[in-house]
């Protein structure tokens, strides 16, 4: 599918940047498009996803033509965040694009620890639709899908360009929105979480200075 739902909230995520964002953290960080988009605003970033062929590709898509790569890209590490040791109060920025719901939804009280002070964690998650609310959403979503997927590959054709070999696994969710939101306020207190189109939920969460 050359439309990429993750892809097409990219700016939306980046609106919520601390305004002196020196350290960040990307979970799930697939095959690097977000991470590396941190990395061009001068941001460290730490990249780390489960999945070796994913981290290969993000790796490779940094390379410059040499083979080198620069100081400021992102450090990519092919691990489980649910296992990693992750520097306590470190982070001041961390995103998860579609990964939240490959691992258990507690690991976010983990993130929250590794937040610096004023820090924030972003989720952009998905849901499964369950109720008549998601099934609406779903279907005012549906011909959108369809016009950006036709424009995004007509693009593509006339750019001469071919969607990347590796992509990212592919999970479906489990745990519906309902319950996610009674969970993110007992384990992230103070957050928001609001609904998007494409089957997503967009969380921000700032970690009291």
């Amino acid at each position: 599918m050359p439309f990429h739902h993750n892809d097409h909230y990219h700016r939306l995520l980046l609106r919520h940047l601390p305004s002196a964002c020196g350290t960040a953290l990307d979970v799930g960080c697939g095959t690097g498009r977000f991470a590396r988009r941190l990395a061009r605003r001068g941001i460290e970033v730490h990249a780390v996803d489960p999945s070796a062929e994913a981290i290969a590709a993000a790796r490779s898509a940094s390379a410059g033509a040499d083979g080198t790569t620069d100081a400021l890209l992102p450090r990519y590490e092919h691990a489980d965040v649910t296992t990693l040791q992750l520097p306590v109060g470190h982070y001041d920025f961390i995103s998860c694009l579609a990964s939240i719901h490959h691992m258990p939804f507690d690991t976010v009280a983990t993130l929250r620890t590794a937040l610096a002070p004023g820090g924030v964690l972003v989720i952009l998650g998905c849901y499964p639709e369950q109720t008549p609310a998601d099934w609406a959403w779903g279907l005012a979503a549906s011909p959108v899908n369809a016009a950006a997927r036709l424009a995004v590959a007509a693009a593509e054709r006339l750019g001469g360009r071919r969607p990347p070999a590796v992509q990212a696994p592919v999970k479906e969710p489990a745990v519906p929105l309902r319950r996610i939101r009674r969970e993110a306020a007992i384990l992230l207190p103070g957050c928001t979480i609001r609904r998007l189109l494409f089957w997503r939920y967009l969380l921000v969460f700032r970690k009291d200075l």
